[in-house]
C-alpha cells in the first residue's frame, strides 16, 4: 500500500532506457558501464539497474562494496564493478558475489588474492590509476610494480586499467586531450597484458570527447538526462531528463501590502499579494538557498517563491495566476504546460549542479516508477 504524501518524486523508466540507448549509440564499439551509484543519482538503484538490464546493458558501476551486493542480491546478473575501493576484511564479498574491485593499492590485491585461493577462483582486477583527477590510483612511475604485484598474486588477473576525467564536461579546456595522453602511456606500458579493458570516459568522455571511449565507457549524469556541462540540448529529443518532481497547493491566502513572509521576514510584500502555500521544503531536499529566488510551475506558469524555504513549506506569489486553488498540482522539477524547471536551472541558483540537486530530491522523497 502507498503511504500518503504530498509531494511525489516520478521517475520515469522509459526516458532512462532512451538515454542508454542513446548513448551506447554515441559509444560506437566500446562495452557500456551504466553508473548506478548514489541510489541512482536519486533514481533509484534496483528499479533503474532492472530497467537498464532489461534494455540490454550488462556492466554496472557502483561506487562501493554495500551498493555492489545489493545489485547482485536483487538479481542483477551482469557485471558490477565497485569503484572506490574496500576494506581488506571485505575482499571475500568480491570472490562469493563475482564483483568486479577497482584497486590501486598492494594490501588490497592481497587480500583478494587469499580469497580467490581459498575459493579456488579466479578474479579479475581493473588498476585504477590517476591522470590528472589527484584522487584515488597510482602514478606512471608505480605502474611496474603494481603489475608485478598482480602477476606474482595467485588468483588475480588483470582485467583492465581504468582511469578518470576530471574536466571533461569543459569543451574549451585542453585538460582532457592531456589527460588522455597520460592514459595512453599507462595503455603503453601494459600492452604486453592479454584481453586488458581500458576505460576512462564518463559522461563527458563520451559525448564530448569520442576519441576516448576505449574499450569501455562509464556513462553516470547522462543516463538520467543531464548533460555533464549543464548545457540545454538543441534538440529536445537528445537526453531526456528521467526526474520529475511535484507537489499540490495546500492553502491560497491574502497577504496586504507591507506583509512579511516566512522566517525572518526576508521578503515584505510590495503590494496586495495572493501567495500558496506549499508542503514542501529542505527535509525534502527542495533547498533553502532557492529562497527569494527559485520559481515553480502552477497551470503552467511560473510562481516565485516569497521568503525563506522552512523544512516542510514554503510560499509562492500565484497573484498574476487565475483561480489557483487547494490541491492544485505543483511543479518544482519537470514540466507543466510549455514551461520546464529543470535540475541545472535548480542548481545554478544553488550554486552547484544537476547531480547534486537529483540526489537531494530523489533520496529524500517517495518515489514512484513509470
Amino acid at each position: 500500500m502507498d503511504i500518503p504524501s504530498f509531494n511525489r518524486v516520478t521517475i520515469d523508466l522509459k526516458a532512462l532506457q532512451h538515454n542508454y540507448r542513446l548513448l551506447q549509440k554515441k559509444s560506437k564499439d566500446a562495452a557500456f558501464l551504466a553508473m548506478v551509484k548514489a541510489d541512482a543519482y536519486g533514481h533509484g538503484m534496483l528499479e533503474c539497474a532492472r530497467a537498464l538490464e532489461s534494455s540490454g546493458c550488462q556492466i554496472f558501476g557502483v561506487a562501493e562494496l554495500r551498493e555492489a551486493i545489493l545489485l547482485r542480491r536483487s538479481g542483477i546478473r551482469g557485471s558490477i564493478f565497485a569503484m572506490i575501493g574496500f576494506d581488506s576484511a571485505a575482499a571475500p564479498a568480491f570472490v562469493n558475489y563475482d564483483i568486479t574491485p577497482i584497486v590501486y593499492d598492494q594490501e588490497s590485491m592481497e587480500a583478494l588474492s587469499t580469497s580467490a585461493v581459498q575459493a579456488k577462483k579466479v578474479i579479475q582486477v581493473h588498476l585504477k590509476v590517476d591522470t590528472g583527477m589527484s584522487r584515488l590510483g597510482i602514478s606512471l612511475s608505480e605502474i611496474d610494480t603494481m603489475l608485478d604485484a598482480v602477476t606474482q598474486l595467485p588468483g588475480l588477473e588483470l582485467g583492465g586499467i581504468a582511469s578518470h576525467f576530471p574536466c571533461a564536461d569543459d569543451t574549451q579546456s585542453d585538460v582532457t586531450e592531456t589527460n588522455f595522453s597520460l592514459f595512453q602511456q599507462f595503455m603503453e606500458k601494459t600492452a604486453a597484458y592479454p584481453k586488458i579493458v581500458y576505460h576512462i570516459a564518463n559522461s563527458g568522455g563520451t559525448l564530448y570527447f569520442s576519441q576516448t571511449s576505449c574499450d569501455m565507457v562509464r556513462c553516470g549524469i547522462a543516463l538520467y538526462g543531464y548533460y555533464p556541462d549543464g548545457r540545454t540540448p538543441d534538440n529536445p529529443g537528445e537526453l531526456l531528463p528521467v526526474m520529475s518532481f511535484t507537489t499540490k497547493v495546500l492553502q491560497v491566502k491574502e497577504l496586504p501590502k507591507g506583509a512579511g513572509v516566512s522566517y525572518g521576514h526576508t521578503y515584505i510584500t510590495e503590494r496586495p499579494t495572493k501567495i500558496a502555500v506549499l508542503p514542501v521544503g529542505y527535509e525534502d531536499g527542495y533547498s533553502r538557498k532557492l529562497s527569494n529566488c527559485g520559481e515553480v510551475l502552477i497551470r503552467g506558469i511560473r510562481a516565485p517563491i516569497l521568503g525563506r524555504v522552512c523544512m516542510n513549506l514554503c510560499m509562492v506569489d500565484v497573484t498574476e495566476i487565475t483561480g489557483v486553488e487547494a490541491g492544485d498540482e505543483v511543479v518544482l522539477l519537470g514540466s507543466q504546460g510549455n514551461e520546464s524547471i529543470t535540475a541545472d536551472e535548480l542548481a545554478r541558483l544553488c550554486g552547484t549542479i544537476s547531480y547534486e540537486i537529483l540526489c537531494m530530491i530523489g533520496n529524500n522523497n517517495q518515489r514512484a516508477f513509470n
